[in-house]
């Protein structure tokens, strides 16, 4: 079956340019036209790739980006206009797998498709993360140690599926802060070490000598990836 491609784009007449190109090319598509709606239909329908507009109502590219990566590894292409470098950082900082910054060519958008469809894999692996001994079921929202189901809070989740996601990157506590309550609830960066140490003993064999959720001091921490 082709695969499904999701585009959020608040303008309606590129929406429907890139629906023609790409159903086109064969793909099939869906248009939506603000965040909220977005988000909804990547927990229904788990489509294989979002084209992902950064100016939108209710919730904008980046808010959604974040929201997606709690609960999905979908392939995120970032379509935007603005053209700075920490823009663009920004994007990739939230989750975003890949970005174009418009305009851009038709044939680029899809040679980047391609490229980020045969990257991901089969959609029914995609939910699925695998780092070492860690193994956690996005759909779900299962985590298993060797093996091994373990509990995990809300916010627990969400940070060890941002570390999943890009083994040995290095987060932020700020960046890891966004993928929790965000700063909207009078959360601090040092709520981060808590949630850390107490994933420390839930998957840590020695939790006092961590060998998968390492500290980099200075500057936040990452999920080994061997």
């Amino acid at each position: 079956m082709p695969a499904h491609l999701l585009i959020a784009e608040d303008d309606r007449m590129h929406a429907e340019i890139l629906r023609r190109y790409l159903e086109s090319a064969g793909y099939r598509t869906t248009i939506v036209h603000d965040g909220r709606t977005a988000l909804d239909i990547v927990r229904r329908v788990r489509p294989d790739l979002l084209l992902l507009d950064v100016m939108m109502p209710k919730m904008d590219g980046l808010e959604l980006c974040t929201a997606v990566r709690r609960e999905s590894a979908v392939p995120v292409l970032m379509l935007t206009a603005r053209t700075s470098e920490d823009d663009l950082l920004l994007g990739l900082d939230r989750g975003a797998d890949d970005y174009l910054t418009k305009p851009y060519r038709p044939r680029e958008l899809l040679a980047r498709i391609k490229t980020l469809l045969r990257r991901a894999g089969p959609a029914d692996d995609r939910d699925v993360l695998r780092v070492g001994p860690v193994t956690i079921d996005l759909a779900r929202r299962v985590v298993s140690v060797a093996g091994s189901d373990i509990e995990c809070t809300r916010d627990e989740f969400a940070i060890l599926a941002t570390l999943a996601h890009q083994p040995e990157r290095v987060f932020t506590r700020a960046q890891l802060l966004e993928q929790t309550n965000g700063y909207d609830r009078d959360s601090t960066e040092r709520a981060i070490d808590t949630h850390m140490s107490n994933l420390r003993r839930k998957i840590e064999p020695n939790p006092r000598r961590p060998a998968l959720l390492l500290t980099v001091y200075g500057v936040g921490y990452k999920l080994a990836g061997a």
